[in-house]
């Protein structure tokens, strides 16, 4: 069956709300303004497919986590295609083992949410790459994220940008 065959059929399960503006497709096109947190600096990685970040929530503990999202907007896991699912968790498992190595973490926990209920937030696809410590605290902190500042997010992903330069 064509993609676009199977992406009409999927449509059903898309709850993007009507009038929605898209923060992660605004960062992806550049633009910088009151509708999305991400800044051109979170970026560490982008090739054909993908866009890695760092995500502008921070989890006490575990602060500058990663996000990788496809370039072209797709809402869920259920309208993504195979071959851009694959890149990501390709990029995914090299995150991995940067923040392994930069970060000296005990472990990594990805984190992927579709549909409202499964509290998905933003309307585009996207992965969570955490960095995770032995008693971090982690699930009891994920839910008092906060917003950080730009210039917090800028030395996490410059350490990343030199990483995948290697």
């Amino acid at each position: 069956m064509e993609y676009a065959k199977i992406n009409n059929i999927n449509n059903m399960y898309n709850n993007t709300p009507s009038g929605y503006k898209c923060p992660i497709c605004l960062a992806i096109l550049g633009i910088e303004n009151e509708d999305t947190w991400i800044k051109q600096e979170d970026i560490f990685y982008r090739d054909d497919l993908i866009l890695g970040f760092i995500s502008s929530k921070f989890v006490e503990g575990n602060e500058g986590h990663p996000l990788l999202v496809p370039i072209e907007h797709f809402e869920n896991i259920y309208d993504l295609p195979q071959d851009c699912g694959n890149r990501i968790f390709e990029v995914a498992k090299k995150t991995a083992f940067a923040l392994k190595e930069i970060r000296g973490c005990d472990g990594i926990t990805i984190l992927q949410n579709n549909e409202l209920a499964g509290d998905q937030h933003a309307f585009h696809y996207h992965l969570h790459i955490f960095p995770r410590f032995t008693d971090d605290n982690f699930h009891r902190n994920l839910v008092k994220d906060r917003v950080s500042e730009p210039e917090e997010r800028t030395v996490y992903a410059q350490e990343l940008r030199e990483y995948f330069r290697r």
